[in-house]
């Protein structure tokens, strides 16, 4: 049976194993430490990811939309001290660094040593993962084995009713999000991965996704199972209406997060014959803590807790998770609480369903004294088709205004009657009085969105600060 593929070629669970034993022998052999992966989506990440594990050797995965000088942060900031990477970009950007060519899944790749020294990580540090972070200074968050262990075995207990035996890959490896629940856990529940490189799944970094590239590949590969970003759903549901296609059959679930998901494109996406289903989590977490499932769906929700999580509300209203914790970040010895809070305000219903409410930090207040969460505002906002991305900003000011970033060939009096739409649904005081387009997309390429797709507001709103000023007036964001 296979366990691996990339459309080309595929491994066997016994094949896995033997390239994964190979590999960690000879990242023992060279005395790795720390052990970087800069590459793209392939059977030789996933064989690294492993081998790193099997030999007792942190794993950094690094995505490729980092900018060089966050990866150049990331490898100071965690010592790593050997990276693995295609030979050809090896060689134009570690001029000069030893360099020991191997073949990793049938793929040539570099191992380079970088010579930094070693930094002190919590004890038992298995994995790093790096968020791209509010500042854009990415921050290491340190992971333990059995924390990662047990998240693996709380998405496997919980999607075993769905019987998924081929999972496509559809966000980057690095992504810790698809790296658990769209590796590791698929793999321990004995079900194929489908690796493709990014390109064929429609992704250009962060900065670019193609629906109509990425419907031909699940078209192609026939997957059960998907993890995407509200904004790849809400490009996907609009090509499929667009086209007049369905999504295939054989999706048993879409799972979607990262970010808020509107209600009505969750029917949207249903009704084209997309099982999508939101969740939420948080690296601190080791990635996913909440997901709607058949059975157990309540729209407008982020889900029930899986097994291996725990969460709660305080008194102050911020959820706060446990269970399966991070061991701490990188350079700060400060080790974590029972209980973390995520920074994210909500509620958890009578019946366990998760509700995110926006963020603790991002809470507006008007001129008028109200408390507005823009993210609440957002969501209404992206419940219309014609919006890619929405940012909503007001602070000390008599009314909301907000960036619209559209969907291709959306004009002016669409992006209207978006906003009607979203302001019918609000309070006089959380409707938006003002709009302007988007200067450019809102992802990590532009500096307008973290990877996952969350808004970095202090850019949005620096790039559109003249545009959002009234006549006579100073908006703050």
């Amino acid at each position: 049976m296979t366990a691996l593929s990339d459309g080309r070629q595929a491994f066997s669970r016994e094949a896995l194993d033997a390239e994964v034993q190979a590999l960690a022998q000879q990242l023992q052999a060279a005395r790795v430490r720390v052990l970087a992966t800069l590459m793209d989506n392939s059977p030789a990440w996933v064989v690294a990811d492993l081998a790193a594990a099997q030999a007792g050797v942190v794993h950094i995965p690094l995505p490729l939309f980092f900018t060089a000088a966050q990866v150049g942060h990331a490898l100071q900031a965690a010592g790593v001290d050997a990276l693995l990477m295609p030979p050809q970009a090896a060689a134009q950007r570690f001029v000069g660094a030893p360099q020991q060519p191997c073949i990793v899944a049938g793929q040539p790749l570099s191992l380079v040593r970088t010579g930094l020294p070693p930094v002190a990580m919590p004890a038992g540090t298995a994995k790093i993962t790096f968020t791209s972070g509010s500042t854009g200074t990415p921050k290491g968050v340190c992971l333990g084995g059995a924390a990662i262990q047990s998240v693996v075995d709380g998405l496997v207990q919980a999607l075993a009713p769905l019987n998924i035996e081929r999972h496509l890959c559809a966000l980057p490896l690095a992504v810790l999000l698809e790296n658990i629940a769209g590796l590791l856990a698929p793999l321990a529940a004995g079900a194929e991965c489908r690796v493709l490189p990014l390109q064929q799944v429609g992704l250009a970094g962060s900065s670019g996704f193609d629906p109509a590239q990425f419907h031909q590949a699940v078209v192609q590969h026939a997957p059960h199972s998907l993890i995407l970003l509200p904004q790849m759903l809400t490009a996907w549901v609009a090509f499929l209406a667009h086209t007049g296609q369905r999504a295939p059959a054989s999706l048993r679930l879409v799972a979607v997060g990262g970010a808020a998901v509107g209600e009505r494109l969750l029917a949207a996406a249903r009704a084209l014959g997309i099982p999508a289903y939101e969740g939420y989590g948080l690296s601190e977490g080791v990635s996913v803590q909440t997901l709607n499932l058949p059975g157990a769906d309540r729209p407008h929700s982020a889900g029930r807790a899986l097994p291996h999580a725990r969460l709660r509300v305080s008194a102050s209203g911020e959820i706060e998770i446990g269970g399966s914790l991070m061991l701490g970040y990188l350079g700060d010895a400060t080790p974590p609480a029972d209980w973390w809070p995520t920074g994210d305000l909500g509620r958890i219903d009578d019946d366990g369903y998760v509700h995110v409410q926006g963020r603790r930090k991002n809470v507006l207040i008007t001129a008028f004294g109200r408390n507005v969460s823009p993210e609440w505002v957002e969501t209404a906002l992206l419940n219309d088709p014609a919006l890619l991305a929405a940012a909503v900003f007001g602070d000390g000011q008599p009314a909301l205004s907000a960036v619209l970033w559209p969907m291709p060939g959306a004009g002016d009096a669409q992006l209207q009657r978006a906003v009607d739409t979203a302001n019918a649904t609000l309070p006089d005081y959380a409707r938006v009085a003002r709009w302007v387009r988007g200067v450019a997309p809102f992802n990590a390429a532009s500096g307008l969105a973290t990877a996952n797709g969350r808004p970095q507001r202090a850019a949005i709103y620096q790039a559109h600060a003249e545009a959002l000023q009234p006549a006579g007036a100073a908006l703050a964001p």
